[in-house]
């Protein structure tokens, strides 16, 4: 007897009442507003690809995601399935149900236009970086400056050595590779498809990521 092989993560989401799906540009900004109960699913579609994400109450963008209250509820800061992204008050914003990569950074921030030229030399200031692209689009919420907070970086590998230090070293992500966000609430979600060109966290190639949102207890298996 032949077992049929596995669905991804990608194809159980696409199974059932697909509410949004659009595929992100290389060095792209993206928002949606996610409702209660609705599951967004993100997929890598080239592999190595960092995700830059922020999150914030859909009715009230003064609470919005907390790296802090995050990595203090679950005790450790990285991010995989059962992972509960918690807002400056301390509640639920998002909660990652299914990971096929399994673990995602908290720390490392976003790339800016002053930091790439800080780090990697005053002939990269001219580059577009994920704070640009979370401003631009941002602004489409009534969101400014002011509002940028420490952000999420799905997919991009960041370990602590053991004298604290960070590194942004290769991905362990691959092509197709997906996780799976459920909203707790009515949640605006800001991404920055990196552009980084600088460092590994996107293979120095940037590429297209997809995101796809599903309508609850529609999707197969998610």
């Amino acid at each position: 007897m032949t077992t049929a092989p596995a669905l991804s993560l990608a194809e159980r989401a696409l199974a059932g009442k697909v509410v949004l799906d659009q595929t992100v540009p290389a060095r792209a900004p993206w928002s949606a507003v996610v409702r209660r109960g609705d599951v967004l699913t993100i997929v890598d579609l080239r592999g190595n690809q960092a995700v830059d994400c922020l999150l914030y109450d859909a009715h009230d963008t003064s609470e919005r995601y907390s790296a802090q209250d995050t990595i203090a509820a679950q005790g450790g800061i990285f991010l995989t399935t059962g992972s509960v992204l918690r807002s400056s008050e301390s509640n639920p914003l998002m909660t990652v149900i299914a990971d096929e990569v399994g673990r995602h950074d908290t720390v490392g921030g976003a790339c800016s236009r002053e930091s790439n030229t800080l780090r990697y030399g005053h002939h990269t200031k001219h580059q577009h970086a994920c704070v640009e692209n979370f401003l631009i689009e941002g602004s489409r919420w009534g969101l400014g400056k002011r509002d940028l907070v420490s952000n999420i970086n799905w997919y991009m590998n960041v370990p602590v050595d053991p004298d604290g230090s960070l590194g942004i070293v290769d991905g362990i992500s691959a092509p197709g590779l997906a996780l799976s966000l459920r909203a707790d609430t009515d949640v605006l979600v800001l991404v920055s498809n990196c552009p980084q060109i600088n460092n590994p966290c996107n293979g120095f190639d940037p590429t297209p990521v997809r995101m796809i949102v599903t309508t609850p207890g529609e999707a197969a298996g998610v």
